[in-house]
């Protein structure tokens, strides 16, 4: 039987997130919203959600006409934040930048 994960401490996540311009903490997720063309936010959630079934992590996905916004937090650690969080967030920034996908403030 696989372990649970382990939750982050304050510290911790304080420095995780200063790794990640764009990414915001909202109670015990991680959110961040981009600029995208519906469309494309359809082809930006398909490169996502394969990446998300290969790690075995994933993030609450809203598509609205002109953006997209991700929410990250480990439901098997309590919806906490851990270090897959974030390793999941960074891969997201990634994916966002290959599809053209602009950072908006919130």
């Amino acid at each position: 039987m696989a372990e649970n994960p382990v939750p982050l401490t304050e510290d911790e996540i304080v420095i995780a997130l200063d790794g990640l311009p764009g990414w915001r903490r909202d109670g015990d997720e991680i959110t961040r919203t981009f600029g995208i063309r519906y469309h494309g936010g359809v082809a930006l959630i398909v490169h996502v959600a394969d990446v998300e079934r290969l790690i075995g992590h994933h993030a609450d996905i809203d598509l609205r006409w002109d953006k997209i916004r991700f929410g990250i937090t480990t439901h098997d650690a309590g919806h906490k934040l851990t270090a897959a969080d974030f390793d999941l967030a960074h891969r997201i920034d990634d994916i966002a930048r290959a599809h053209g996908a602009e950072s908006l403030g919130r």
